[in-house]
């Protein structure tokens, strides 16, 4: 007799949505060398950091004679002195505290209390996702103008900016969803011939200048008619700001601390500290040069006209010199390494993400379960990318407002961090200097805010997308056990713990072991209700910060008489610890006392504090599991007692 396989009696609707929730749950996880594959030398993992930081170099001196004009070089020279004597020292103190790869954000979640430290993680995390998207949307636009502007491609292309860089962003989705392997090798090969290729432009520049003194002059009356050393300082310090987002790469430079070669044996490991910081002071100074080099030939060699909104040097001032000056095929080149370099910082800002928001969030209760899954994080990104690049239609200068902001809100927030540390280290002096730091950021963040506010208002919706998830989220899995281990106080609590297991006792929630408590309690019991078995008298001892979401048990038991004491400690909520102790020790019945007091009250008691109505919440709780489990299993009885 033939025998036939069972068909699959599932629609085809509801086959294809399960096989898209699994292929959206298989994790394709970014892979960093963190994770098992072992660490490097400082100069290579440079790299890796530096496709963010340096290829800044694409779009940054554009941005800077559109915003400064002649004054360019001179504000360029602030931002470099605010690069290494404000950034560079703060991120020094963050690399000595944060030494695995957590960054500022960290730091300052660790100096405040409870959910205030929640909150500021929240709106800090809103700030680095504005800045790793407009890395992605900003470094894709830039791209997609090199290569419009390229004279062999603009026939194909012609200025179709706008749909090259959402076409690059889809591939940047895709490689991601396939699954992307942070390559350090890769991260090399992309940023070294693009760093020599800009100085090979940079060489060539200077050549010209050489060759055609006049343009110095010319410069020099450009400045006279701004005013006298001391207007055009100041007029240099008030534009500076536009220039900020040259400052970006140094909260990258500290998150890929994990992957940096120490003497791991140490703790703090000082060997990686070190070589962090050696990290940060060369790209630091790689960036100060070639910034400074940048601006001094592109002010003196690129026409107005030309750096103008629209004009060919817009946004891509060494591109235009280096097909200016070395030719369309030495510029082609040019154009192929910042399209490759662009679009890895972009890579490299998705992967940035991809590890930090799945580092922060799930760990307490504020994202929800798909957040560990890498395809849905990816997909949402690049919808904000979508609609990042729409908003500002693919304009560069347009999406500096935004990137800037995300980047001095994170260095503000370094700074406070270290100067509050520092101050609580008793290191007075660095302290005070850190503060200087701070104001300083503070200024720049505050203009740039008001001279460009889309970059906060994109940031806004950044927070408030996460304030709402991180609540959705925390409401959701409020019904898990949230205990992340148990441990006994001693062994006889042990000794006595594995009796009460076997004895099928039944569980009795109390606010307090005082033995009159107790006594009148199981008075109540026996009157009204039939037991079967001793009484267990659980007391849960809550921590002190209740904003945790999971947190190890301490227990401790004790016998007296046929009673058995169980008071267990450190728990994040009531509800939950109860929970989580009836599964372990598989009761006759729980006893759960019900205080009778406003519910809505009682909710937000239980989703700030972990207290609230406890009858309730465990018996939701057990319900929630039991369905989940879908196993036959003899569940204890649950008796809801009003006092």
């Amino acid at each position: 007799m033939a025998s036939t396989l069972p068909s699959d009696t599932r629609s085809p609707q509801a086959t294809l949505l399960s096989a898209c929730r699994h292929w959206l749950s298989r994790d394709e996880a970014v892979d960093h060398d963190a994770q098992g594959r072992g660490v490097h030398p400082w100069y290579q993992v440079m790299w890796l950091t530096g496709v963010d930081y340096f290829s800044t170099l694409g779009y940054q001196p554009g941005i800077a004679l559109l915003a400064a004009g002649s004054l360019s070089l001179i504000a360029t020279a602030v931002l470099v002195g605010v690069t290494l004597l404000c950034a560079l020292p703060v991120y020094f103190q963050v690399a000595g505290r944060s030494y695995a790869g957590l960054g500022s954000i960290a730091m300052l979640e660790q100096l405040l209390p409870g959910w205030w430290s929640k909150l500021m993680v929240l709106v800090l995390l809103g700030f680095a996702a504005t800045d790793f998207v407009i890395t992605m949307t900003l470094s894709a636009s830039d791209a997609a103008l090199h290569a419009t502007k390229n004279p062999y491609l603009h026939p194909f292309l012609g200025d179709a900016n706008l749909r090259v860089t959402i076409v690059l962003l889809v591939l940047l989705a895709a490689v991601f969803l396939k699954g992307f392997k942070e390559a350090i090798g890769l991260a090399t090969a992309v940023c070294i011939p693009y760093l020599l290729l800009n100085v090979a432009v940079l060489i060539r520049a200077f050549f010209e200048v050489a060759s055609h003194p006049s343009v110095l002059p010319h410069w020099r009356d450009a400045l006279k008619a701004q005013g006298d050393w001391h207007q055009i300082a100041l007029a240099a310090a008030i534009l500076f700001p536009r220039l900020a987002l040259g400052l970006s790469g140094f909260e990258t430079g500290v998150s890929v601390m994990p992957l940096i070669a120490g003497d791991e044996t140490e703790n703090p490991p000082r060997g990686r500290i070190r070589n962090t910081r050696k990290l940060l002071a060369t790209a630091a100074l790689i960036m100060s040069i070639l910034l400074l080099a940048s601006s001094f030939v592109s002010v003196l060699l690129i026409p107005k006209e030309a750096y103008r909104e629209g004009g060919p040097a817009n946004g891509r001032a060494i591109a235009y010199l280096a097909h200016k000056y070395l030719g369309n095929v030495f510029g082609s080149l040019y154009d192929v390494s910042t399209i490759l370099v662009l679009w890895f910082a972009g890579a490299s800002a998705m992967a940035g993400l991809l590890y930090l928001v799945p580092r922060y969030l799930p760990r307490v209760g504020l994202a929800p379960e798909w957040v560990a899954s890498t395809r849905p994080l990816v997909l949402l990104l690049f919808g904000s990318n979508v609609v990042v690049t729409l908003i500002f239609r693919a304009n560069v200068d347009a999406q500096g407002g935004a990137y800037a902001t995300g980047v001095l809100v994170l260095m503000f927030s370094a700074a406070g961090a270290a100067a509050i540390t520092l101050w609580k280290e008793r290191s007075y002096a660095l302290s005070v200097y850190c503060w200087g730091v701070v104001l300083v950021f503070a200024y720049t963040t505050l203009t740039n805010v008001a001279e460009r506010p889309d970059g906060i208002v994109i940031a806004s919706c950044f927070i408030i997308l996460i304030l709402i998830v991180s609540g959705i989220s925390r409401y959701w899995r409020a019904k898990e056990l949230r205990v992340g281990e148990c441990r006994f106080s001693d062994a006889e609590s042990e000794r006595l713990w594995n009796i009460i297991a076997k004895q099928n006792v039944n569980i009795v929630p109390v606010p307090s072991l005082d033995p009159e408590l107790r006594a009148t309690r199981a008075q109540r019991i026996s009157q009204y209700y039939k037991v079967q078995g001793g009484l267990a008298f659980v007391h849960i001892t809550l921590l002190d910060n209740r904003s945790e979401f999971l947190s190890p048990l301490r227990i401790s038991v004790r016998q007296e008489g046929e009673q058995y004491l169980v008071e267990a400690s450190q728990a994040v909520a009531t509800a939950n610890a109860i929970a989580y102790l009836s599964q372990q020790l598989q009761p006759t019945a729980i006893y759960l006392v019900l205080s009778g007091q406003n519910l809505m009250r009682q909710s937000f008691r239980y989703f700030l504090l972990g207290e609230g109505e406890t009858g309730l919440m465990v018996y939701t709780i057990l319900q929630h599991l039991w369905e989940a489990a879908k196993a036959p299993r003899e569940h204890p009885r649950l008796f809801l007692v009003s006092e």
